[in-house]
């Protein structure tokens, strides 16, 4: 592999904090966004991505002081996402020192808006965020099956779209986005392990940069996902609250023949 992986820690913020829970339930402290952000940084972590989980209006403010204070402290990209609805979101926050955006909710509700960024600041700014399930017996209501078995979600997994996952990466690649941060709800805050099937799915599906996201426990199970096709992992509690560091995750990929930096 030519590329090298990127390994990015994601930082969940709610209301100027660090927050981390399992399956987006029983979020719990993790400290200064800045801070964890800077330390990261000195870790060797290759990117940065911050979830604003208030993602309200009323939290706007509070996280683009955050991303503004973060921007000042580190020396890689910045990926911010949650609550981007417009383009004039995705101009404040880069304004503020963003390199990139996330757009998730605001996509499904209306898919011309992938291609009003892509086309006002280019894809590479663009980071469409994908919660994708299972589809089982047990979905909760409004769910559908999916030709793919996999459907995509809204609410930290708790809504059904419906949408099937596979089709809509496939939608937002045709429409210009930059890259696909791909979400596993079944395994999100596990540690079991990234979801193999549905990173070989989605990189079948397209050629657009593929993050794989859910599901690290080990600085094993990072290697797997890219040999499926991830061209980036993401962890969050791992790094926050230990076992691992960012270097013995790129030790263990690199001991398994892949490129890193």
């Amino acid at each position: 592999m030519s590329v090298s992986v990127r390994v990015i820690p994601c930082l969940d913020v709610d209301a100027g904090r660090v927050v981390k829970g399992v399956n987006f339930q029983d979020l719990r402290d993790a400290g200064d966004p800045v801070e964890l952000a800077a330390r990261y940084d000195l870790e060797g972590a290759d990117e940065l991505t911050f979830l604003d989980v208030t993602a309200s209006s009323s939290g706007r403010s509070t996280m683009i002081d955050v991303v503004r204070r973060t921007a000042e402290q580190i020396f890689i990209p910045l990926t911010v996402g949650g609550g981007v609805r417009s383009v004039e979101d995705v101009d404040q926050l880069l304004r503020a020192g963003a390199d990139k955006c996330g757009v998730n909710t605001a996509a499904i509700a209306r898919p011309a808006l992938v291609s009003e960024i892509a086309e006002r600041f280019g894809n590479q700014v663009l980071v469409l965020s994908i919660d994708a399930r299972r589809v089982t017996e047990g979905t909760p209501e409004g769910s559908a099956r999916t030709g793919s078995g996999f459907e995509v979600t809204t609410h930290g997994g708790r809504r059904g779209t419906g949408i099937d996952a596979i089709a809509w990466i496939r939608e937002v690649s045709e429409r210009g986005v930059g890259e696909i941060l791909l979400n596993s709800m079944d395994a999100d805050g596990t540690k079991d392990g990234f979801d193999l099937e549905l990173i070989t799915l989605a990189r079948e599906a397209t050629g657009v940069p593929l993050i794989a996201s859910g599901g690290a426990g080990t600085p094993q199970d990072f290697a797997p996902a890219v040999h499926a096709g991830a061209d980036a992992v993401l962890a969050a509690s791992v790094f926050h609250f230990g076992p691992m560091t960012i270097g013995e995750a790129k030790a263990a990929m690199a001991a398994d023949g892949i490129s890193v930096r």
